[in-house]
């Protein structure tokens, strides 16, 4: 069975991902630092027909990422696709961002990917097969977001290491995307502490061509092709996934 890792994989995209990669006959591995949420999706693929387990992972730490990879690679000779999606997105900016901020989202939201993808690349390369997909945002990779510099620079350098990434482990017939969520109703951007809230999601609904906000599992959907043979000769790119905001404005 193959083998699939989802980070961040307890609530939003990264839930709605690990189900559909269930749906579609991978072996989930749950990751997360919610050890609820987690253990529940993980139990909500099992209860489908599918087969995965719930993985407590902190991104931020290096030891722990190289661990939980190698205990794949030991049970499966390595992963077959690895979701990078963990994230955080707490408000902070000019004049209120200070470096212990920007070092935080930095660790978590980039360099967190970057452990995942350094300690599942070698697997990968011996079996010369898999796929990785980087979860970024339009805030950084297309346009800015005002009030979080940190997490624009942050999903911004997603976008340049994806491609770096891809160019070197196409070597090894290893891919490398990303997909860049607009809107998406989650309850990260319905949070009113650091991002929309319900009232400012409704607000820039009306800005969005195709008049809502996305669904978690249409993100998923567009990694599942990503990370599938559908997909077997894209690599290096960021889809952009956001009803046709960006290009409307």
């Amino acid at each position: 069975m193959r083998a699939a890792l989802v980070s961040g994989a307890g609530i939003g995209i990264g839930a709605a991902t690990a189900k559909i990669l269930g749906r579609e006959g991978y072996h989930v591995f749950v990751s997360d630092i919610l050890a609820d949420e987690g253990e529940a999706v993980a139990e909500e693929i099992r209860q489908a027909g599918g087969s995965a387990e719930y993985v407590a992972l902190d991104v931020s730490d290096t030891a722990a990422c190289e661990a939980v990879i190698a205990d794949i690679d030991a049970r499966f000779g390595g992963l077959s696709a690895l979701v990078a999606n963990a994230g955080i997105a707490p408000r902070a900016a000019y004049p209120i961002l200070t470096d212990e901020k920007w070092d935080e989202v930095l660790n978590v939201n980039l360099k967190g990917q970057l452990r995942l993808i350094r300690a599942a690349a070698p697997a990968m390369s011996k079996r010369q097969e898999g796929a990785i997909v980087c979860v970024s945002s339009i805030a950084g990779a297309v346009v800015g977001w005002d009030d979080h510099w940190h997490y624009s620079a942050a999903k911004a350098g997603i976008t340049g290491m994806v491609k770096a990434a891809a160019c070197e482990l196409a070597k090894a017939n290893v891919r490398v995307n990303a997909v860049a969520p607009g809107f998406i109703r989650t309850a990260q951007i319905l949070s009113e502490e650091n991002s929309l809230g319900p009232e400012g999601l409704a607000a820039a609904e009306t800005t969005v061509p195709l008049r809502r906000a996305g669904h978690a599992s249409e993100i998923g959907e567009v990694i599942a092709f990503l990370l599938s043979d559908k997909a077997s000769y894209v690599t290096g790119q960021t889809i952009v996934v956001d009803g046709g905001l960006t290009v409307a404005l």
